[in-house]
């Protein structure tokens, strides 16, 4: 007799209804009676299969003929499929490859892709050794010796795991929980952490020792608490805290630190007392260390509350600080089914646990890389690739980001292919902390859909971001790399006499006629708000076929530049609505519109503003490259 694996195939089922009710997709793929088997599921999941239900998205990656020819004449067979999961693909997606014998290498290939775009790759195979279930995060085999019975058992898994999704999109759900996709989860060990500062302009006469004056003591928290503050600092994101806090006076203090900072906290601890670490520093600079010494803190059974919050996450964080939090057998199998549905970031210690399977990226820094793989070469770009790589064949985990300090860090996703090299811009300041927010950083954006190399570049600009703030102290200031509110900067501009500058526009193809609008306009006042046209407002005003460069680039490019004080988008065709909020002391148009009432003069007059143009940079339009460019591509 052979059996199905009906718990795991539960497990998927749950996870995918996850993934599929909060946005994701699942991509499927298979050769021959497989490729039949699993366009039968996709078509089940897209219509319906026991009851009237929302349908999910479901794409059979070999039932596009054109797209599987056209892959094939121009790419060779074997990239058949790893191609389209990189068109389709996204984190947090799952992707189900269906194998008997799990050695076909246009199978293997999309396993590949599918990790390190940082998708869930689940196998439903034969053999249970095989190069597939190796190259899989999970896998269900049928060890069968023929390859008509395993087809014939995999039918049966697709029908199961069909119903999984049913069944667990069905049962009842607290509205809250449905809508809570903006759940980041924390799971990690706490500590206090204290700040003791003053001034130290004198040595002791005791001892050749600084003397420490005026000194006062800051508390914040440390280890994952500090991950769960800052990530609660974002009014976007939920956050939740499993850890154990101690059963004594700091762990109460602690506590209430971290109900301040709004995070919601599930505590494991069956007793035991709260580490403190505590720093003396004067002139920014830290003169000693002293740390309290606690035994291993006593853990209780994970509580369901914790498997529903992994359940609702968007994603999932686990800040390591080897006090035995990630060695708790039940809370590293709820860990490990979390991974299957959600982007789950590791962040190491030497004294913890490898990550879970499914793991989508660790971030370990340079020491501890050295410490997990025993590689004591040099600890430059070259060494810690090596390292990445390593940890890479010996971790459960998509792929690897050592984190290097100040040279930022270094993404490894495929032994055999470049590493991603992202430097840090130059920033001094308090590091304690750099690393949670990196971390922090890098869940949220995989969170968001966007590729891991993505989040590794956002996750290194915010913890330089974080240390050029001043770090720890940055807490009580606005979050780091946080943008502020146009409305806010003008108000704020006002408050203290100044000038504020407004200009408008698409500024689609940022040119240099744009730089010199707003340059000019910049140097007219004490900050410059652009009010710049949706998407949907280009489309109606220049045509089907713009903006080339979407609103999102758009504002970007714009908050990039010197010259900009913030940037506004509005979905009007004019900007009368968002002029009426900004209220500037002066509007700006290029010099093109020398000599005609520009239309929103009257308006902003009625506030005592002035309407001015500008000298126009001769011989820069948008409309004008956009033509010029598709006359070029034609005459190709």
């Amino acid at each position: 007799m052979h059996r199905l694996d009906t718990a795991a195939l539960d497990r998927w089922g749950k996870a995918l209804a996850t993934a599929l009710e909060a946005g994701g997709r699942l991509l499927v793929a298979g050769n021959g009676g497989s490729a039949a088997e699993a366009q039968h599921l996709t078509s089940e999941l897209v219509g319906r299969f026991r009851a009237e239900r929302a349908p999910l998205s479901a794409i059979a990656l070999h039932a596009d003929s054109s797209s599987v020819t056209a892959i094939t004449n121009d790419y060779g067979p074997d990239q058949v499929f790893a191609r389209q999961v990189r068109a389709h693909g996204r984190p947090g997606d799952v992707l189900l490859l269906l194998s008997t014998s799990g050695t076909s290498p246009n199978v293997l290939a999309a396993a590949q892709a599918g990790r390190e775009l940082g998708l869930a790759v689940w196998a439903l195979t034969g053999k249970a050794s095989s190069p597939l279930v190796d190259a899989s995060d999970q896998a269900v085999c049928v060890d069968a010796p023929e390859v008509a019975t395993v087809q014939e058992c995999h039918l049966v898994a697709v029908h199961l795991l069909c119903a999984a999704v049913d069944t667990h999109l069905a049962a009842p759900v607290p509205l809250a929980e449905r809508a809570d996709r903006r759940r980041l989860v924390i799971v990690g060990d706490v500590f206090l952490d204290r700040d003791v500062t003053g001034t130290a302009d004198r040595i002791s006469p005791e001892a050749p020792v600084p003397v420490l004056a005026d000194a006062r003591s800051t508390d914040r928290a440390g280890g994952a608490g500090l991950a769960a503050v800052l990530a609660a600092r974002d009014p976007g994101w939920r956050v939740t805290l499993v850890c154990g806090i101690g059963q004594d006076q700091p762990g109460a203090h602690l506590r209430a630190l971290l109900d301040k900072a709004d995070v919601e906290v599930i505590d494991l601890a069956a007793g035991g007392s709260t580490p403190v670490k505590t720093r003396v520093r004067a002139a920014d600079r830290t003169l000693l260390r002293f740390d309290t010494s606690p035994g291993p803190l006593p853990l209780g059974p994970v509580p369901d509350r914790v498997r529903v919050r992994l359940d609702a996450a968007a994603a999932v964080l686990v800040c390591d600080y080897g006090r035995g939090m990630t060695s708790h057998d039940d809370l590293r199998e709820a860990l490990t089914a979390a991974a299957a549905g959600r982007p789950l970031v590791w962040d190491p210690h030497p004294r913890g646990t490898p990550p879970v399977p499914g793991t989508a990226l660790a971030v370990p820094n340079t020491d501890e890389a050295v410490h997990f793989t025993g590689h004591p070469g040099p600890r430059d770009l070259a060494g810690d690739t090596a390292r990445a790589v390593r940890l890479l064949a010996a971790w459960p985990v998509k792929q690897v980001a050592i984190t290097r300090g100040r040279e930022g860090a270094v993404l490894v996703a495929d032994a055999n292919g470049h590493p991603l090299a992202v430097p840090a811009r130059p920033a001094a300041g308090d590091t304690c902390g750099a690393g949670d927010q990196l971390a922090v950083t890098a869940a949220v954006t995989l969170a968001a859909g966007r590729l891991p190399s993505h989040a590794v570049a956002s996750a290194v600009e915010a913890a330089t971001g974080y240390v050029a703030a001043g770090g720890p102290a940055s807490l009580t200031a606005p979050a780091a790399g946080a943008v502020p509110d146009p409305l806010e900067t003008a108000a704020r501009v006002r408050a203290r006499g100044g000038k504020v500058v407004g200009a408008g526009g698409c500024f689609d193809l940022l040119h240099a006629g744009h730089l010199s609008l707003l340059d000019q306009a910049r140097r007219l006042g004490d900050a410059l708000i652009v009010c710049v046209n949706s998407d949907a407002s280009v489309r109606r005003l220049k045509g089907a076929d713009r903006p080339v460069v979407g609103e999102r680039e758009r504002t970007a490019l714009l908050t990039a530049l010197d010259c900009v004080d913030g940037v506004i988008v509005f979905t009007e065709d004019t900007p009368e609505k968002v002029l009426a909020e900004l209220r500037p002391d002066i509007w700006v148009k290029g010099g093109d519109y020398a000599g005609r009432r520009i239309v929103e003069a009257d308006l902003v007059e009625s506030w005592g503003g002035e309407v001015v143009t500008v000298p126009f940079l001769e011989g820069h339009s948008t409309t004008t490259r956009i033509r010029r460019l598709a006359h070029q591509a034609g005459a190709r």
